[in-house]
C-alpha cells in the first residue's frame, strides 16, 4: 500500500508520480473518454489521466461481465489487471489474465474479450506507435534476467546497485518498453525524467521525492507511474523487482 505525504504546495499541473491503484478508486478523478455509435466497450470504457495530448495516455479500463471484439487496436497499449479476471482470444490464440497480469497489444490487434465479472485495467498507450502484425505479447512472470546498466554514478548516494533487466517488447521506433527489472538497494538523488515511467512492485518498496518535497513510498503490489518531465529522487533499502512500462523520446 502506498504512503503519500506533502510536504509543501505543489501546482497541480507539476508532474510528479501517481498512484495509480489510488486513481482507479477514485472515479471523481481524471476525464472520460467520449464513446462513439459502435464502438466497442473496451475502447471507451475508460477514464485518462488528465494530461494535455501527447505520445502517452495512460488511465483506467472498466468492464462489466460481458464479451465484446476490438477489430483494430489504434496504438501499442499495456494492460494490467488490477480486480476480476479477463480472457482475450485472437484466432488460435487465447490469454486469461487474472489480478496482476499483464499483456501488451500491439497496433492493429484484433481480438475478443469476455469477462465473467467487473475487470478493472490499468493501461498504457502508445499513440505514436507505429502499424505491426497485431499480435498480443504477453508480460513474462519470472523470465531470465540479464545484467544491465546502473544510475548515473554522479547521482548516486550510495555505492552503485547491480541491476537487471528482460524486455518482453520494444516498439518498431524504440522509444516504447515494457519487461522486467530488478535492482539491489540504493539511494539516488533527484533526478530530471525526460521519459514516462509505469511500474508494478514485484518486490521489495521503494522512496520518492519529487522537486517540490511531496514523498510516496510504494510497496510491493503497487501500480504507479512517474510522469514525464518529472523530477524525482529513489531510496530503496531492499531488493526492488518490477514490471516497467517507459516510453522515452530518442
Amino acid at each position: 500500500m502506498s504512503n503519500l505525504q506533502q510536504k509543501s504546495s505543489m501546482p497541480a499541473d507539476a508532474p510528479s508520480f501517481v498512484d495509480m491503484r489510488a486513481f482507479a478508486r477514485d472515479r471523481s478523478r481524471g476525464v472520460a473518454v467520449t464513446s462513439a455509435d459502435g464502438e466497442d466497450r473496451y475502447l471507451v470504457g475508460r477514464r485518462v489521466l488528465d494530461w494535455a495530448p501527447g505520445p502517452v495516455t495512460a488511465g483506467v479500463i472498466t468492464l462489466e461481465a460481458g464479451s465484446g471484439a476490438v477489430p483494430s487496436l489504434p496504438a501499442d497499449e499495456f494492460i494490467i489487471v488490477i480486480e476480476g479476471s479477463l480472457t482475450l482470444a485472437q484466432q488460435e490464440f487465447t490469454m486469461a489474465l487474472g489480478p496482476n497480469q499483464s499483456t501488451v497489444l500491439r497496433q492493429g490487434a484484433a481480438f475478443t474479450w469476455s469477462a465473467q465479472g467487473p475487470v478493472s485495467l490499468i493501461f498504457t498507450r502508445y499513440n505514436q506507435s507505429q502499424p505491426g502484425d497485431g499480435a498480443i505479447v504477453p508480460i513474462k512472470e519470472n523470465p531470465q534476467l540479464d545484467p544491465t546498466g546502473t544510475p548515473p554514478v554522479n547521482l548516486l548516494l550510495t555505492p552503485p546497485p547491480a541491476c537487471r533487466n528482460y524486455t518482453d517488447y520494444r516498439s518498431a521506433d524504440g522509444e516504447f518498453v515494457c519487461g522486467t527489472w530488478d535492482s539491489t538497494p540504493y539511494h539516488r538523488r533527484a533526478m530530471f525524467y525526460p521519459h514516462f515511467e509505469l511500474m508494478y512492485l514485484l518486490e521489495g518498496s521503494v522512496r520518492f521525492v519529487d522537486g517540490t518535497g511531496r514523498s510516496g513510498v510504494f510497496s510491493k503490489g503497487d501500480i504507479f507511474l512517474v510522469e514525464q518531465n518529472a523530477t524525482c529522487s529513489w531510496e530503496s533499502h531492499e531488493t526492488v523487482a518490477k514490471v516497467y512500462v517507459i516510453y522515452r523520446p530518442a
